[in-house]
């Protein structure tokens, strides 16, 4: 099967109706894209695997069904089994352990992405484009900061792809901000 961009975002569509959850999901590929442009990996594919990781969390938003109920749409519909492991994996209960580079990468950018997202909507300016990593670093310290989300995972995403952990937020804010209009990010600037 070819992977295809436009199958994917129809597939998010279809099942998600949350424009939040798809922004998500579009700031997890924007993300996603970007590792695969500096590693030289295939962006088409990897932005289409970000793009369905979360395809099946509206309908299903509990661990029992979370990704599974996915993986087996994306099964039936004849997506490759890369794209299914790198997708359960990115979920740490679901059994799958992170191995290739693609699998650490969505790990990484899949919490980041959704954190650097509240930290640009709490600015002035409700922007990414000025946003730095040493504002998103500082908003991690203030435990009351968007308190779902597990600091120690972004650290752990960070330290999976080899980077420090400022590295890699400037680097998820750049990949990001070529996206800003489409995630409702460009803000007063």
């Amino acid at each position: 099967m070819e992977l295809n961009r436009e199958q994917a975002w129809a597939l998010v569509t279809e099942w998600t109706a949350s424009e939040s959850l798809r922004k998500h999901m579009l700031a997890v590929e924007a993300a996603v894209r970007g590792y695969a442009r500096e590693f030289g990996e295939d962006e088409d594919g990897w932005g289409v695997v970000a793009l369905l990781h979360d395809f099946d969390y509206e309908r299903y938003p509990d661990q029992e069904n979370h990704p599974f109920r996915g993986i087996e749409v994306l099964k039936e519909r004849g997506y490759p089994e890369w794209v299914t492991r790198a997708i359960l994996s990115h979920a740490e209960y679901s059994g799958v352990p992170r191995e290739s580079r693609l699998e650490h990468t969505l790990y990484a950018c899949d919490e980041m992405s959704g954190f650097i997202t509240a930290a640009a909507l709490v600015r002035p300016s409700k922007s990414l484009l000025d946003l730095e990593a040493s504002s998103v670093v500082k908003r991690m310290k203030d435990k009351a900061f968007a308190r779902a989300v597990n600091r120690e995972d972004l650290r752990r995403g960070a330290e999976e792809l080899g980077l420090a952990l400022d590295v890699h937020i400037g680097n998820v804010i750049r990949f990001m901000r070529v996206q800003a209009d489409a995630l409702g990010l460009r803000g007063t600037l």
